[in-house]
């Protein structure tokens, strides 16, 4: 049964009359590429770091200041 199977493809192989053209195309670039994304996900993690920082020092203000205003 060996025997037969490179012949069987030899004759499958010859008796096609037109060749396979394949056209390979160059798929589409992204237009924000690595370093956007990179610099977007700094610019939120920054953003969050200063709304962060921020709400820290309202709390930090409005607990001195009930502190400051109890009486002892």
């Amino acid at each position: 049964m060996t025997g037969l199977l490179p012949g069987a493809v030899f004759r499958l192989a010859s008796s096609q009359s037109q060749p396979i053209i394949v056209k390979l195309v160059e798929p589409r670039t992204d237009p924000t590429g690595l370093a956007g994304i990179i610099i977007g996900a700094l610019g939120l993690a920054g953003a969050l770091a200063l709304v962060t920082v921020a709400l820290g020092a309202v709390i930090a203000g409005v607990l001195f200041f009930v502190r400051s205003r109890q009486l002892r």
